[in-house]
């Protein structure tokens, strides 16, 4: 069987290594260029590879197309491919079909995915459990299962990797919430996100788990349009359920079966009631399958945030500096913001997604003093909060954005860089963003 592989990059590479692994006839075509590191791969194993361009000839000879998720569909490759009628999979539908008997805890949501799929690892490695993290967080699923499979991979997966499943199922689905991102790839259409990730739950059967939450409105309105074989296990901070977990009075209570699990929020490692629902998911995706209560307990008390998301960075003459930079859509800023208990200079910014900023109008009138915009075009920003904020500026680099907020500081202030936006227009990515954040504050 012959297939193609659109992207280059660690899902593409990964998706090759595992293809090639089990017989197929393997190609990769990057239209950019290739990383050193994954070329060197690729010649390992012989696989043919572009980069620079798309072959079109060769690309369209393919049974099946493995798309990497940073493609949109309005690609002109992807449009081509579609119209011949080649079948589109994604990176985790291929680790899928040859994962063996390996088990998958699935973990998606618009806000809290990653932080909730590293904290469900640390959890399940607290017991030594034979797992490995995949997905949108560090390694290709795909390439895991061909170099060193595991019996449980907790794998946190985006929308873009949802649209192109045919039989992907995870043993125990995460859902932790859905607000409004990535419109730009969904034709600015609310539905068609949250329809895309409402699959995660598509080919569930009664013997899987999914895990969602009952305070999230968009996931309370849809759920009942989806006839859902699986188990359900719901979330919650207003009521109690006879199976899932809830939080009341300051104690979080965990029911994935007959079995019950209590712990105090007062002895979560991570802080903020968003945090909360994020322990709460990991915290039962963990009871779910047999992980022991006092290992649950001992890893929610041990857990570490993750870097550029709320991370500390430094205090510079009484002003502290948080990098959020993983925030890359407004809800998350909301989370931020919503945590401030200091008067807040405000880093916000990059490309927009189609964002809707009233969302964040009445925090920023309540915490914000001043907003630095870190972008190349802010007219959405400025004309969101030029009645809320009486100071705006814009910057072009986190070294000019880091100057001017700690110029409108006073001591006992925050600058928070949460910038509700993506991050390609000025750089690599979050994680580059957030660098360059770090750096800059260390030079002041």
């Amino acid at each position: 069987m012959r297939i193609s592989i659109l992207g280059g990059s660690e899902s593409g590479v990964g998706a090759a290594l595992l293809a090639k692994q089990q017989g197929y006839d393997v190609f990769v075509s990057d239209s950019g260029s290739l990383k050193e590191q994954y070329k060197k791969e690729l010649q390992q194993k012989e696989i043919e590879f572009e980069e620079g361009k798309h072959s079109e000839e060769k690309i369209l000879s393919a049974d099946e197309v493995m798309k990497s998720p940073g493609i949109p569909e309005k690609n002109e490759m992807v449009k081509k491919i579609r119209a011949k009628g080649i079948p589109v999979i994604s990176e985790i539908e291929l680790a899928y079909r040859h994962k063996g008997k390996s088990k998958i805890i699935g973990i998606t949501g618009s806000n809290g995915k990653t932080t909730t799929t590293a904290m469900t690892y640390h959890i399940c490695k607290a017991d030594n459990l034979d797992c490995a993290v995949v997905g949108n967080i560090g390694y290709s699923f795909a390439k895991q299962v061909a170099e060193e499979p595991k019996e449980w991979y907790i794998a946190e997966i985006s929308s873009y990797q949802l649209d192109d499943i045919k039989t992907f199922k995870p043993d125990v689905a995460v859902l932790t919430n859905i607000t409004e991102d990535h419109l730009d790839r969904y034709e600015y259409k609310f539905e068609n996100y949250i329809r895309s990730k409402f699959r995660i739950v598509m080919n569930q059967t009664k013997e899987d788990y999914f895990i969602y939450c009952d305070d999230d409105p968009v996931t309370k309105q849809y759920i009942s349009q989806y006839s859902l074989l699986t188990n359900p296990l719901p979330i919650t901070m207003h009521h109690e359920f006879q199976h899932g977990g809830f939080i009341r009075n300051g104690q979080m209570t965990l029911v994935p079966g007959s079995e019950k699990m209590q712990m105090s929020i007062y002895d979560f490692a991570l802080k903020g009631i968003h945090n909360q629902y994020n322990t709460m998911a990991a915290g039962l995706a963990a009871a779910t399958i047999g992980i022991r209560k006092e290992k649950i307990r001992d890893a929610i008390k041990s857990f570490e945030a993750l870097e550029h998301r709320m991370e500390f960075v430094l205090s510079v003459r009484g002003v502290d500096f948080i990098n959020d930079s993983k925030a890359t859509n407004v809800n998350s800023t909301w989370y931020a913001l919503e945590s401030m208990t200091k008067p807040t200079i405000l880093i916000l910014g990059g490309v927009d997604k189609g964002n809707d900023y009233s969302l964040l109008s009445d925090v920023v009138k309540e915490k914000v003093k001043a907003i630095v915009c870190m972008g190349i075009d802010n007219r959405k920003i400025h004309e969101a909060f030029q009645d809320e904020v009486a100071l705006m500026v814009n910057t072009t680099s986190a070294e000019e954005a880091v100057k001017a907020a700690f110029h409108f500081a006073n001591k006992g202030d925050v600058v928070l860089m949460s910038p509700a936006c993506a991050s390609f227009d000025l750089f690599k990515n979050y994680e580059d963003r957030g660098k360059q954040f770090k750096e800059a504050v260390r030079d002041l």
